[in-house]
């Protein structure tokens, strides 16, 4: 864990943030001028009024809770609170909430997204921006007196799909003052969700066409934030990341990956410069293979908010090259099948059961449930990797070490959990929890949706019967060795386990 006092200075960004910069102000001045552009449509529609408040007026301050999008540029929703505060004459505040704990998060992904805050803090400083860091769920924090204290005349938040900050939501609006106007914007999603489709879609071929015939309005530069006229009326305590962290009700064993993914904007779009300079052109053709070092590995970033995909998708268009083929493939992943997966979650209340999967998987899991399994392993096997599998006990360790599965193997090893549990309640129950304690990319559509897929045949079709698995799509060892050297993959993470092992032993004697 880096130094949470919230003091320490970020070094300079790398050679792309300048890039950016340039290429914000050549879009607009501001977000003023912005949404007097050809643009300014596409960012309205974003916007969704929940409460007109009844008085707005200036001289107030306009507050952004920032939930899931924790970045100060190329965020639409932080934005849409400076055109309203500038609209105003009002200041402009960043309040950000830290429950003690919430469903599978562990120190991984707390220290992840407390180290990304601190940029967030001081890039705002700069910016006459105030921050805002609270311990506690959003209800309690954003209670009424809180509003109040800070002359808020307009709440501005982002959009997720989930049941929890929707919970939050519903909360924190019925508790509103009427005075106080709610926005919410939607700045995850390309295509702003509630302008793709109002209802759960079947499959990527029943979204996609909805998405790419939208994208030329919705693909835009950004603007930048730029440094705010009215400054606080009282300058914000510099936030106690230290205390926030010491209170955090988490599995501490869990510990940070920093050295496979800094925390932090700087260091998710020094990745994307990587990624489109030397990785993108083999994306294409090698994806699928984890022994080839060429996904774009941004999902830790942009899944807690501190990268936008939709900057991702601009930039792999832009610098990416004559590689027409890698640049479709990386715009289908990164905007078609993440934005399905939202769908999917906001309609569907059962996104994390089998409840929520179509009846034909549902019928064929039921009429398989009893079949005998030729394995059968406990959690703690389970966690550990220690299956009579090699490929897998590598991909879980791969897991544990290093935060994040290829996703590739996120298939195979979701399916064989099914395979060797005593149930598909018990597989998609025991999947998930793994997923979400260990990756740095868990707890997010993304991860329901892809164990949702693999486990009980989301946005998937029926395919041929077999035992345990029905008419779910089946994975196996063999195919996996006619698709990638199986044995290289293995014997790097043996030999990470090696090495660690000789580690802790060199450490327990000393």
């Amino acid at each position: 864990m880096s130094d949470m006092s919230g003091t320490k200075k970020l070094k300079r960004g790398p050679e792309i943030c300048d890039q950016l910069a340039s290429q914000r102000l050549a879009c607009s001045p501001s977000v003023t001028e912005f949404l007097a552009s050809k643009h300014g449509a596409s960012l309205k529609q974003r916007v969704k009024v929940l409460s007109e408040g009844s008085e707005v007026k200036a001289g107030g301050t306009v507050l952004y809770w920032m939930c899931r999008d924790k970045r100060v540029q190329d965020n639409w929703a932080l934005l849409h609170a400076q055109a309203a505060a500038l609209e105003q004459g009002a200041g402009l505040e960043v309040v950000v909430c830290v429950p003690p704990s919430l469903g599978e998060m562990t120190l991984r992904h707390y220290s992840f997204l407390l180290d990304g805050l601190v940029e967030v803090e001081e890039e705002l400083a700069s910016l006459d921006i105030g921050f805002h860091l609270l311990a506690g769920d959003p209800p309690t924090c954003l209670s009424t007196s809180f509003l109040a204290s800070l002359g808020v005349t307009t709440l501005v938040t982002d959009f997720s799909p989930l049941r929890q900050p929707r919970a939050w939501l519903a909360s924190i609006q019925q508790a509103l003052l009427s005075s106080m106007a709610l926005h919410q914007v939607d700045a995850h999603n390309v295509v702003p969700h509630w302008v793709t489709t109002d209802k759960q879609e079947y499959a990527a071929r029943t979204i996609r066409p909805k998405i790419m015939n939208k994208l030329p309005m919705y693909l835009t530069p950004f603007p930048p934030v730029i440094k705010h006229p009215m400054p606080p009326k009282n300058p914000p305590i510099p936030a106690d990341f230290a205390t926030v962290y010491k209170g955090l009700e988490v599995d501490r064993s869990v510990r940070p990956v920093d050295e496979h993914f800094q925390p932090g904007t700087r260091a998710g779009l020094a990745n994307l410069q990587s990624f489109v300079s030397s990785r993108l052109r083999s994306y294409s053709a090698d994806r699928n293979n984890p022994n080839k070092a060429v996904l774009s590995n941004m999902s830790p970033w942009v899944n807690h908010g501190q990268v936008s995909m939709q900057r991702a998708a601009l930039y792999v268009k832009a610098e990416g090259g004559n590689h027409p083929d890698s640049k479709a493939g990386f715009i289908e992943e990164a905007i078609v099948r993440k934005e399905l997966s939202d769908n999917f979650c906001f309609h569907n209340p059962h996104y994390d059961s089998l409840l929520g999967a179509s009846d034909w998987a549902q019928k064929t899991l039921k009429e398989h449930k009893e079949d005998q399994r030729e394995y059968l392993y406990t959690r703690e096997q389970l966690e550990a990797g220690e299956t009579h599998d090699d490929l897998w006990n590598a991909a879980q360790t791969q897991l544990v070490e290093e935060g994040k599965l290829h996703g590739f193997l996120r298939m195979y090893w979701a399916k064989k959990i099914l395979e060797w549990t005593a149930s598909p309640e018990e597989a998609l129950q025991e999947a998930l929890r793994l997923n979400d304690r260990l990756a740095l990319d868990g707890n997010d559509p993304n991860g329901f949706v892809g164990v949702m897929w693999s486990i009980a045949g989301l946005h998937d079709q029926g395919w041929a019967e077999r035992k345990v698995f029905g008419k779910i799509r089946y994975m196996n060892y063999a195919g996996c060795r006619r698709k990638f050297d199986v044995d290289q993959f293995v014997l790097k993470y043996k030999n990470m386990n090696t090495a660690k092992a000789k580690g802790t032993e060199t450490k327990g004697s000393k």
